[in-house]
């Protein structure tokens, strides 16, 4: 585990050097094309339960109706977003989560605090370790796949943790995001909510 945090600390920071000229073209696409501020933030769960912000850059617009309330999200979603999200540049900001320790580069996506009464006990190990950046299930599938699918690669990943599996996942994703598989569940812009499991996903799944 030592050594998995070196390596998340190590590989962050020097993506973000490597990435830091593309940076400020970027940021100001976004507040071009979505407003202020360009990041977007939001509450997840982290190891053991504990609550984080997690760090994005913003892929959708403020638009709001009449009432005051967000519009859904394919309404806000904008084109430049899109290139975002697929390209998964939304995603750079993160890395400075994972050198301040609130994630992994690879591990099960941390999710919204709303969920936590909602996972079966298999399920509610995802949060035995620090969520990634990526993990077995953004490659297996992404937003394609079901929660019951998501959580069961979740738990099938810390079941068989090593290096070598984070480099293959990593190495993966880096095909997955060049051919934007996945990004969005049919029907909807992004994911669906999750609103408990309808079976406990305990099947193990082919790594």
């Amino acid at each position: 585990m030592r050594f998995k945090r070196f390596f998340d600390v190590t590989v962050s920071v020097a993506v973000l050097v490597l990435l830091s000229p593309l940076f400020v073209p970027v940021l100001i696409a976004v507040a071009y094309f979505h407003g202020r501020p360009v990041f977007f933030t939001q509450e997840r769960v982290g190891r053991y339960g504990q609550p984080f912000h997690i760090l994005k850059l913003r892929s959708m617009t403020d638009e709001r109706d009449e009432h005051g309330n967000l519009l859904p999200d394919d309404q806000r979603m904008t084109t430049f977003g899109s290139i975002l999200r697929k390209s998964s540049l939304d995603e750079l900001p993160a890395l400075i989560n994972v050198i301040k320790g609130d994630m992994s580069l690879v591990g099960p996506r941390p999710l919204l605090n709303d969920y936590h009464d909602l996972y079966t006990p298999d399920q509610y190990r995802r949060h035995d370790i620090r969520g990634g950046i990526t993990g077995l299930a953004q490659v297996k599938g992404r937003n394609s796949l079901s929660w019951e699918e998501k959580f069961a690669y979740d738990i099938e990943y810390i079941d068989n943790m090593s290096f070598w599996l984070d480099l293959k996942i990593m190495w993966w994703t880096v095909f997955k995001v060049a051919a934007s598989e996945g990004i969005a569940q049919e029907g909807v812009a992004t994911a669906e909510r999750f609103e408990g499991s309808r079976r406990p996903a305990r099947r193990r799944l082919r790594i």
